[in-house]
């Protein structure tokens, strides 16, 4: 069944008289009269829904003598159905984005119940690991260059639409970032961080601060991260540690996003790096050492 016609179906059956008069007909075929009686209507209003469900195929009539009598076609509804468990299916994926924004909805309203206080979550951190491809050098490059960390450096349904990162003690951090989707702008900023660079050991360690802000530039938090790379016979064991400081009450919902959303960033820089050609031996300084952005919306 066409996508207009599946919507001409919904669009006759939203309406609450025309619903009744589809429950009636699925009893069996009656006429206007009849049908207008038993709908508690007048029969010129029940006419025009009936003529309304007519054009939309989900019933059908003829006269018989001095009566026009209608009939439910049961073939629009069960197409209508069918359409409608698809959607379902597709929103019930244990894996999919449904699932993942339920399971971050669980952990935003348990973190708003702990955030009574200044500084609620202060020492909270959170670990992750992951084997990637490539030898440390090649990683470096996508943890420290922008326009390779533009790539993966947001969740799933982010984009970074200004970037600004200075691999080097004291180098500032810029990360702001909207709706993947957004592709002209139009909507608001998602969110926006700053903060600066630590340490910075190519191909080996990475340490920065970086504060997500509220909606009044003030810091959500904190948040302390060290990244160690390590050459494996396959490539490199990436491990993160995320440490927070100076959480505001209002931080409930950041908290409750790092380990999902990082998770998936850092799922993205593996398979960023799995279609990306081993240049390690490149000889050329790839190190990222300006203060402007080089990914900007």
């Amino acid at each position: 069944m066409e996508e207009d016609s599946l919507l001409a179906v919904l669009t006759a059956l939203a309406d609450p008289a025309r619903w009744r008069l589809v429950g009636l007909l699925a009893e069996q075929p009656r006429s206007v009269g009849v049908l207008a009686h038993l709908a508690d209507a007048r029969q010129p209003q029940t006419t025009k829904h009936l003529q309304t469900l007519e054009r939309a195929g989900v019933v059908t009539s003829r006269r018989t003598g001095q009566r026009r009598i209608y009939a439910l076609r049961p073939g629009p509804l069960r197409d209508l159905a069918a359409a409608l468990g698809r959607l379902a299916d597709v929103g019930d994926r244990a894996t999919g984005p449904g699932a993942t924004f339920e399971r971050y909805g669980l952990g935003a309203d348990a973190e708003q119940l702990a955030a009574k206080a200044q500084g609620w979550a202060d020492g909270r951190s959170f670990r992750f690991h992951r084997p990637l491809t490539g030898r440390p050098e090649l990683v470096w490059r996508h943890l420290a260059e922008t326009d390779l960390l533009a790539r993966w450096w947001t969740p799933d349904d982010l984009r970074v639409s200004e970037l600004v990162f200075e691999a080097r003690p004291g180098g500032r951090i810029v990360q702001e970032y909207r709706d993947a989707e957004d592709a002209d702008g139009s909507d608001r900023v998602a969110g926006r961080a700053e903060g600066v660079v630590d340490d910075a050991r190519p191909g080996e360690h990475l340490a920065y601060r970086l504060s997500p802000l509220l909606p009044d530039d003030s810091l959500a938090f904190t948040a302390h991260v060290d990244m160690d790379l390590r050459p494996t016979a396959t490539g490199t064991d990436l491990d993160v540690h995320w440490r927070i400081t100076d959480s505001a009450v209002d931080a409930a919902e950041f908290v409750a996003g790092i380990e999902i959303g990082f998770g998936q960033s850092l799922d993205k820089l593996a398979a960023a790096l799995t279609e990306e050609p081993d240049t390690a031996g490149d000889t050329t300084d790839h190190t990222l050492d300006s203060t402007e952005p080089r990914s900007r919306t």
